[in-house]
């Protein structure tokens, strides 16, 4: 009797409109796949088993069941056996590379008889679930340096693991995991140099070769770049440390130095001025570490550490590229940066997608009816690129429905995870947020040239098991978690 007026308190419980909103996902997802595998002339049936669109079928039917078994186990048993379950993928994401095939270049599909799985996509859940146990039992504090290491080296960790499979896609998806940090009080110095990293990479490689006003020996992004740095450098102190000398005489030194520079290589003796600005970058980081060791104050030297570390990362954006990273990579932020214009190669992919969305117009062409899907032009459009089949058929009524529903998931599960009665729900709760946001935000903006094309899914829509599952994994702990909230206050 116990047990049944438990069952019907965590039914009570449940967060039903995001099970509403999941629901409606899924079947706006079905209908892409639909539309992205469908041929025209096409004889075989789009329930059929032979057809994707009806193997999806069998994927959407198996993630509620898999959503209603992961309502029926108490919630305890995922914080208690989180350690354990994070461990398992560590072990799993190892192996990978070495039970795997070989599919287009990337080592992280494992044929299991009939079913193929990668198991990057199922190692999500489990990171979220180790994060949060470890902050919530350890009371880590993230504005602590030591207990932000800990935090950051559970998320780091996988990440590794993934790239080793050379699935980059899938692994920087756990960057996402910092949006969690930030909630929790890591300091919003760690965005920003993730943002000043953005800055550095897109302004350094796209004007790399652009001349900076009429000195052809100068490169623009390579001052601004170094200009950046100066005027970041210089605000921070000003931002971050009680004492206002520093800032005013970093900020003189380096305008004063700056226009003559400009000036004197423009009217008198053409050279090179970033050596100028490199020099008042050099000049800001010795005072500062100095001013560390004087004052004993190590803000001055966390900023300067910030300066060189900034400095390294310009200069090494260029290695990574060309040395490291693959042709087809390289080429494909190249055609995103504008440096070059490749319609057939490293660009066709998001150049069709944006022809399909765009030809759907307001409306969009109806169901099964779009032609640059039907006829194939995108490749990959039943997974990665799913949404220009939205775009297509839908039209930009279809696509902004999409987009809110989306919008709506992700204030929902904000509520959600504000109300949890533990820090434990609240930050697994966060992290959930903050995978789906990540998937959502860079899939329609590869989709619409507005992101880098590193291979990820779009939730409930894009085709296949492993995806649907981990997503619905993800999000039906939470919502279990959060079914109990009103038990687990009682407790307290």
């Amino acid at each position: 009797m116990a047990k049944q007026e438990e069952h019907n308190g965590i039914l009570r419980n449940l967060d039903w409109w995001t099970i509403v909103i999941y629901i409606a996902l899924l079947g706006l997802g079905w209908m892409s796949v639909c539309g992205a595998t469908y041929e025209f002339g096409q004889d075989v049936s789009l329930v059929s088993f032979s057809s994707r669109s009806g193997m999806q079928i069998i994927w959407i039917g198996t993630s509620l069941l898999l959503g209603a078994l992961l309502l029926s186990i108490d919630e305890r048993v995922y914080e208690s056996f989180s350690y354990l379950i994070y461990g398992a993928f560590l072990l799993l994401l190892l192996a990978t590379p070495f039970l795997a095939r070989n599919v287009k270049g990337s080592m992280s599909w494992i044929d299991l008889g009939p079913l193929r799985v990668q198991p990057a996509e199922f190692a999500k859940f489990g990171t979220a679930l180790c994060v949060a146990r470890a902050m919530s039992m350890f009371e880590l504090h993230l504005n602590r340096i030591r207990d932000l290491f800990i935090a950051a080296a559970i998320v780091v960790v996988p990440m590794v693991l993934i790239v080793m499979q050379k699935e980059t896609g899938s692994a920087l998806v756990y960057l996402s995991f910092f949006l969690m940090f930030y909630r929790e009080g890591m300091s919003g110095s760690f965005l920003f140099v993730g943002v000043a990293a953005i800055f550095y990479f897109v302004v350094g490689i796209r004007f790399a070769n652009a001349p900076l006003l009429d000195l052809p020996e100068v490169s623009m992004g390579k001052w601004v770049v170094f200009t950046a740095i100066w005027l970041f450098t210089t605000c921070m102190t000003y931002v971050y440390t009680r004492h206002r000398a520093p800032f005013w005489w970093m900020l003189g030194l380096g305008v004063f130095f700056t226009v003559s520079a400009l000036l004197f290589a423009e009217y008198v003796l053409p050279f090179d001025v970033c050596w100028v600005q490199a020099a008042i970058c050099a000049v800001c980081i010795i005072s500062l570490l100095y001013l560390s060791l004087r004052e004993r104050l190590t803000t001055y030297f966390y900023i300067a550490i910030f300066a060189l570390g900034s400095i390294g990362f310009h200069y090494s954006v260029n290695y990574v590229v060309n040395d490291i990273m693959g042709d087809h990579q390289s080429k494909r932020i190249y055609v995103l940066l504008g440096i070059v214009d490749d319609p057939r190669g490293a660009g066709y992919n998001v150049n069709q997608a944006c022809i399909a969305i765009g030809s759907g117009g307001l409306q969009g062409k109806g169901f099964l009816n779009g032609t640059q899907t039907k006829l194939k032009y995108v490749p990959e459009q039943e997974t990665d690129f799913i949404f220009c089949t939205v775009g297509e058929e839908e039209g930009f009524v279809g696509c902004t429905t999409v987009l809110l529903l989306f919008l709506a998931l992700i204030l929902r599960l904000i509520h959600v995870a504000e109300r949890q009665v533990y820090r434990f729900g609240r930050i697994y709760g966060y992290c959930v947020l903050s995978v789906f946001f990540f998937h959502v935000l860079v899939n329609v903006g590869m989709v619409l040239g507005m992101a880098p094309v590193i291979g990820i899914p779009l939730p409930f829509f894009s085709y296949g098991g492993s995806s649907l599952w981990g997503f619905t994994i993800l999000l039906f702990i939470l919502l279990r978690i959060d079914a109990s909230r009103k038990r687990m206050k009682r407790r307290t």
